[in-house]
């Protein structure tokens, strides 16, 4: 009898074991444990202040990290090893061995996260706290101990790779020097900052071949004369500025995205952060998986291919900006139109061609609509914890071409330099959909 009792209890455990793990395992696979973590490396950008082509380079490589440590719970997915610029094969777990993939994931996105921002502490303070919710679904300590290490070493591999993108040689290299030609740019107020990142055609490229493979056309030539094509682009954002109608105001500030606006009260000056435009896509990038119900895999899927391909554009992008140099609508209508004139949005502190937010807006675009399809219909709440209330769109291609005339809008770039970086970041958006195979066939 008392051997039938034994045995019934340890039947009743092993029962009990078995409830307790699938209960875990569950529990686990909450997307909002990989959502909070990238809202969490968006924070410390903000916080501190990276510029969108930083802020783009930080979103990539914590991505990818996130993307190699929880592809492993379903063999559809590749690997991006080989197929990003440099990227070599990476630590594989021991298949003999239980893992719990999302906490990997977590930990090695947030390390990679921690290693590329300045407020490391802040970020230590969260993922405490993520560990803790990690540990209360009951997952056994031999697990999280092996799944920590794996995340671990995916992200020593990932750093090992960014040290080689040539970002920190780069920091040492010398600042733009300002030109006396009224073709190029010139600082703008009010705190006539230095110009931003002009080396950044240097950093290696993720996807493309190199930073000049989607070299945009030239910008029309410059010229003061009244009838010329130059003077004319730069009377329309003039006419428009004077002219704007409430919506486009909206449209302008919701799309705003500058990460570090200065404002000036009296001989007070003081900044205000912003979410970077790139930040913006991979927002929406979270309320897209978020309502279609992604799972972690698909969503890490998303986040990856958004990342590489806003990381990709910026490098496109400020290939040519520092190519062209060409002058801001501020600093042209100013000289030549009316002094007096004020663009709604603050003047970016680089040149004006081609506009970012119009190539990294089509490029991201390119990657939510072959994900999810044409006329997937969204509100965009990215801009709430802002002060502005959310704008719905019926596709992914209709919020980035506001977001491109939004630059008109908000006086801070011509027609042409958004409507050619429409087509910069499709074309460069294609290539990156086709050339990464996340998906095996």
């Amino acid at each position: 009898m008392n051997r039938l009792l034994i045995f019934l209890i340890g039947v009743l455990l092993m029962a009990s074991c078995k409830k307790d793990s699938g209960q875990y395992k569950a529990q686990v696979q909450d997307p909002e444990f990989f959502h909070r973590s990238m809202k969490e490396v968006t924070d410390r950008i903000v916080h501190d202040i990276f510029s969108p082509p930083v802020a783009s380079r930080i979103y990539a490589y914590a991505s990818v990290a996130g993307y190699e440590a929880i592809i492993h719970q379903d063999k559809k997915f590749n690997s991006l090893a080989g197929q990003l610029n440099g990227l070599k094969k990476f630590p594989q777990p021991d298949t003999t061995q239980e893992y719990c993939y999302p906490l990997a994931a977590t930990e090695a996105m947030l390390k990679v996260g921690r290693a590329l921002v300045f407020s490391e502490e802040e970020l230590d303070k969260f993922y405490q706290h993520q560990m803790e919710l990690f540990k209360k679904t009951g997952i056994p300590d031999e697990v999280f101990t092996r799944s920590v290490a794996f995340g671990d070493s995916v992200a020593k591999h990932v750093l090992a790779w960014a040290n080689q993108d040539n970002y920190k040689q780069s920091r040492t290299f010398p600042k733009y020097t300002i030109e006396k030609n009224p073709a190029t740019w010139q600082p703008t107020p009010p705190a006539y900052m230095d110009a931003v990142e002009p080396h950044w055609n240097k950093i290696r490229t993720f996807v493309t071949d190199s930073a000049s493979q989607y070299k945009p056309v030239p910008p029309p030539p410059f010229s003061k004369d009244k009838n010329s094509e130059f003077y004319k682009m730069a009377d329309y954002v003039y006419q428009t500025g004077v002219h704007l109608t409430e919506e486009q105001r909206a449209i302008a500030s919701f799309w705003d995205c500058n990460p570090f606006v200065m404002n000036v009260k009296g001989h007070v000056m003081f900044a205000t952060k912003k979410i970077s435009p790139g930040g913006h896509w991979m927002n929406i990038t979270r309320v897209a998986c978020t309502n279609i119900k992604y799972n972690m895999v698909q969503l890490a899927e998303a986040y990856v291919r958004v990342s590489l391909a806003v990381a990709d554009a910026f490098i496109s992008c400020w290939d040519e900006k520092y190519r062209s140099k060409l002058v801001r609508p501020e600093t042209y209508i100013h000289d030549n139109i009316d002094p007096e004139w004020t663009p709604l949005l603050q003047t970016p502190p680089f040149p004006e061609y081609t506009s970012g937010h119009s190539i990294i807006s089509a490029a991201a675009q390119e990657q939510l609509t072959k994900l999810l399809g044409d006329n997937y219909a969204f509100t965009d709440s990215t801009e709430v914890e802002y002060g502005m209330p959310p704008r719905s769109f019926k596709s992914f291609r209709l919020a980035s071409e506001e977001a491109a005339i939004s630059r008109v809008y908000g006086g801070i770039h011509y027609m042409p330099a958004c409507e050619v970086g429409k087509q910069q970041g499709i074309e460069l958006g294609k290539f990156v959909w086709e050339r990464i195979k996340t998906r095996k066939e």
